[in-house]
């Protein structure tokens, strides 16, 4: 039953990371209302939370004694490939959220000007999403396991 639960807490934690980082990437653009930017930063907040959540119960997976052995999961070429794009994921989300942190207060019909830095960043991080769960797919079927 465990298992099941942060199976499930796992994905419906990714669901949640990928519906606000596609509405972050809907919503910025290259010149932003303060208002628009105030909203951006309450969907970050969600986009966090939901990370943190997903890393939880992946760690719980991994190490947890939950499922799989940890095993399992150490020695896939694949896993630790996810992992590494999960962490790198994590790094490109820093900046915006700082630009959106700085940027959520003061005259809500401010235009301020978006950088392109942080657009790209969350471009990118949307790009990496996508590869994230096809490798989790591949790992599911016993790929990248080095015994």
């Amino acid at each position: 039953m465990n298992e099941i639960f942060f199976r499930y807490l796992h994905f419906l934690s990714l669901l949640i990371l990928a519906g606000s980082l596609f509405t972050e990437a809907f919503l910025i653009k290259s010149k932003n209302l303060r208002s628009e930017i105030s909203l951006l930063a309450k969907v970050d907040l969600i986009y966090g939370i939901s990370s943190i959540t997903l890393l939880a119960a992946g760690l719980t997976l991994w190490f947890g004694n939950v499922g799989k052995p940890s095993i399992y999961y150490s020695n896939n070429w694949i896993f630790l490939t996810k992992i590494g794009l999960v962490m790198l994921l994590g790094l490109l989300s820093i900046q915006p959220t700082i630009f959106f942190i700085k940027n959520r207060k003061g005259n809500p019909d401010e235009i301020l000007i978006v950088p392109k830095l942080t657009r790209w960043l969350i471009n990118a991080e949307v790009a990496l999403l996508s590869i994230i769960p096809l490798l989790a797919g591949l790992m599911s079927r016993g790929h990248g396991f080095m015994p």
